[in-house]
């Protein structure tokens, strides 16, 4: 797997991904609540794809959004969905672009199998989050479902996906991990920005 499959892919993927998304109010105010998204925070979307938590975050008067995704397509999807100077969409690979804040919390959702290298992202996603903010990594299917989910055409842009307590492992150099989930509906890894080291 490299970028430049993974970009390809969901370059083709865009124009249908909305078609084909499942979403599930209560499971995504469930993670969101989790992930700490509240009045006037700021959050880092990352492989915010067509931006399918936008509406959530705006729903909480969040004060920012910035939504990152590596595709092209995705992202100008993303961007010319909500006109609201609250969001801020940008095509680049989050593991390179500069920071442009400190985030309150960063939210990693239905897509970290697509990242090659999880604690290099994760390091480089604790340079975002101030301390005291949050990360979390969050699916809305379980872990073996999740797999079967993967093994198919996106087999090529993703790798297996981690058990919460090996990627709780990865957190714990900058995130005191506080919450774990891992059932038949959702995946879930949420922990605290640590004082920086």
């Amino acid at each position: 797997m490299n970028k430049k499959e993974i970009i390809a892919y969901f370059d083709r993927c865009a124009s249908q991904w909305d078609a084909r998304m499942v979403t599930d109010d209560g499971k995504i105010n469930g993670i969101l609540d989790t992930a700490g998204v509240r009045e006037h925070g700021v959050v880092l979307d990352v492989a915010c794809g067509t931006g399918v938590l936008f509406p959530y975050y705006l729903s909480r008067n969040v004060s920012r959004v910035i939504g990152v995704d590596i595709s092209p397509e995705m992202a100008k999807i993303a961007a010319s969905k909500l006109h609201d100077p609250r969001i801020e969409v940008v095509c680049g690979d989050v593991e390179t672009i500069p920071v442009r804040m400190q985030c309150d919390c960063c939210v990693i959702y239905n897509a970290f199998p697509h990242f090659e290298e999880p604690e290099r992202l994760i390091g480089r996603l604790a340079q975002w989050v101030k301390p005291g903010g949050r990360l979390t990594v969050a699916h809305s299917m379980g872990l073996e479902a999740l797999r079967r989910h993967h093994a198919g055409r996106a087999e090529h842009v993703s790798r297996e996906m981690l058990k919460p307590e090996d990627l709780a492992e990865l957190f714990a150099p900058w995130f005191r991990v506080d919450s774990m989930v891992s059932d038949e509906a959702r995946y879930l890894v949420s922990g605290e920005r640590t004082d920086m080291r």
